[in-house]
């Protein structure tokens, strides 16, 4: 699934301006999830000089491709290797880390970017030397070093991350499970769930409302899918957000009073990563209608509430403005 969906965005999208698309990364990432499956790695490839081949591991990645890696990070944990062809130092950390990597065995990926390529990577990160290595679970940075590391140190550290994650990252536990019954560690594919995938593939040709009806056939027989439900409100959105004109933002900027406008305006500024200032403007909206406008806004904006995680920093901080602007 391809469409811009707000969930999960947004960690590195303003700073990239453009090069990642991250609105689509949470869509992607439950549709592998369904199936059983993590997405593929974009791009695979072993150290300079390696002779043990390629890994499905080990991912050489640019500007163009880095939105694939923070997609993977819904699944396990991906450590980001930022590095440079002329930095001693990164010649001396880069083989610990494939080497880590592909005893992993698929419960992490390594992510290497050579900054001279892609130095906009690096400004994202804050890099200040060469090598930094930065560990993305969840869409989000959660911890980083700089500098060589010794392999036994570097094992703690990944071992450290890896329990830290292992109830949050669907993908831990499946590699681990799946260590060893293929060459280099890659996890044997999960049979899908057929609807799922009838729903993830009418998704894909633009029809919502197949999907739509698809998820909600799997809600009543299981209503407590969480994939499922999950997955209805994406589709919901994106159904209701390509519909959205691209003058949505300018016609309610204009109409501060016109409710229909804020809740259109807000879907789009959710849809391209503006997921802040969505929230902000139905808040401040709320606080200016009252009676069934008022319910309106403040169930729309619920309703966007359901496509982040629980703990989205920018979903608790918009909760606690909506309660005040209520109460």
């Amino acid at each position: 699934m391809t469409r811009p969906d707000p969930r999960k965005t947004a960690a590195l999208s303003a700073a990239l301006s453009g090069a990642v698309d991250l609105g689509a990364l949470k869509a992607r990432a439950d549709a592998a999830r369904q199936r059983g499956t993590s997405p593929p790695p974009s791009a695979a490839s072993g150290a300079a000089g390696s002779d043990a081949g390629p890994s499905p591991w080990v991912l050489d990645v640019t500007e163009a491709t880095f939105q694939s890696v923070v997609e993977r990070s819904l699944e396990i944990p991906v450590v980001v290797e930022l590095t440079a062809s002329w930095s001693p130092e990164a010649g001396q950390l880069s083989p610990v880390l494939e080497r880590a990597a592909r005893a992993g065995g698929g419960t992490w990926l390594l992510a290497r970017v050579d900054l001279d390529a892609s130095p906009r990577i690096g400004q994202v990160f804050g890099v200040q030397s060469v090598p930094t290595v930065v560990a993305i679970a969840g869409g989000q940075p959660l911890d980083a070093f700089a500098g060589p590391l010794p392999e036994a140190e570097f094992g703690q550290w990944i071992t450290r991350l890896l329990d830290a994650l292992r109830d949050r990252l669907p993908g831990i536990r499946a590699a681990e499970a799946n260590r060893g019954a293929q060459p280099d560690g890659e996890p044997v594919a999960e049979p899908e769930d057929p609807r799922f995938a009838a729903a993830e593939d009418a998704f894909e040709q633009g029809d919502f409302a197949a999907a739509e009806a698809a998820y909600e056939a799997i809600l009543a027989a299981e209503p407590a899918n969480a994939d499922a439900k999950a997955a209805l409100a994406q589709v919901r959105f994106t159904a209701r957000a390509e519909a959205v004109p691209s003058d949505a933002i300018a016609k309610a900027d204009a109409n501060p009073d016109d409710v229909d406008a804020q809740l259109a305006a807000a879907d789009l500024e959710l849809a391209t990563n503006d997921v802040e200032q969505a929230f902000k403007r139905l808040v401040d909206t709320v606080r200016r209608v009252f009676g069934d406008d008022r319910d309106k806004v403040r169930e729309h904006l619920v309703g966007l509430f359901e496509l982040f995680p629980p703990d989205d920093e920018r979903v608790a901080k918009a909760r606690r403005n909506l309660a005040s602007a209520l109460y």
